[in-house]
């Protein structure tokens, strides 16, 4: 077997998309796919590293809502299992759907509140965690956009990843249906104030906005995907 039959496999085809929808060089999402098992078994350590870290919200909340508190891991493990299942010839435009939503929303609002409210996060983690939870949130948006290789998010795809996300901000920030709030553990209490308003509204703000944006990338992929082959089919 060869290098490639043993990380990953051939990549897919690429439909020609805009940048605004497929921003990574083509020479780069090629690589993803040919180590693809490398990228699921960096997304798999991620995630056990992201379950040691809420360890101690796992302590804290009943384990009925459990499946909410973990939210950066979840994505990694979302990613990992899309890319696993297109490498073993099983692509899941559910998975896919799911991994982006959660690696952009996720990837996007851990840096957001690591810079909004830096003072403490960096007093608490010290500056080699802050790096690095800062970088690899942000490595995990790179990631996501190679998924439009494998999926060109069909609306039942989209629908539900928004409706699992939609459900989870709920949970973290608005209407837990047992206990408290499930969102990530923030260096400050919830009803400090911060500027004009409160630490808990701030971080909500953002979680909203990072809601509704891969479900505006997902559908203009798509209007996209769809644009690009109507024009390679011709008249």
């Amino acid at each position: 077997m060869d290098i490639v039959g043993a990380l990953g496999r051939d990549p897919p085809d690429r439909d020609s998309l805009p940048r605004w929808v497929a921003p990574l060089p083509k020479r780069l999402e090629d690589v993803a796919f040919r180590f693809a098992w490398v990228i699921v078994a960096i997304n798999l350590v991620g995630t056990a590293f992201g379950f040691w870290y809420y360890r101690f919200q796992f302590q804290a909340l009943p384990t009925e809502m459990w499946i909410f508190i973990p939210d950066s891991p979840g994505a990694t493990l979302l990613i990992a299992l899309a890319l696993g299942a297109w490498a073993l010839g099983r692509s899941s435009d559910t998975l896919a759907a799911l991994a982006f939503f959660g690696n952009v929303k996720l990837g996007l609002w851990t840096p957001y509140v690591l810079v909004v409210f830096y003072p403490q996060f960096l007093a608490n983690s010290g500056p080699a965690l802050y790096a690095f939870l800062l970088v690899s949130h942000l490595a995990m948006v790179v990631q996501a956009f190679v998924l439009h290789r494998i999926t060109d998010f069909p609306l039942r795809a989209v629908a539900v990843a928004t409706a699992w996300y939609t459900v989870d901000l709920l949970m973290d920030y608005f209407v837990p249906v047992v206990g408290e709030v499930t969102h990530t553990a923030l260096p400050y209490a919830d009803a400090e104030p911060w500027f004009t308003t409160t630490v808990l509204q701030v971080a909500a703000a953002g979680a909203v906005v990072l809601t509704v944006v891969p479900l505006f990338w997902a559908l203009g992929t798509r209007i996209a995907t769809l644009r690009s082959r109507a024009s390679d089919a011709g008249p």
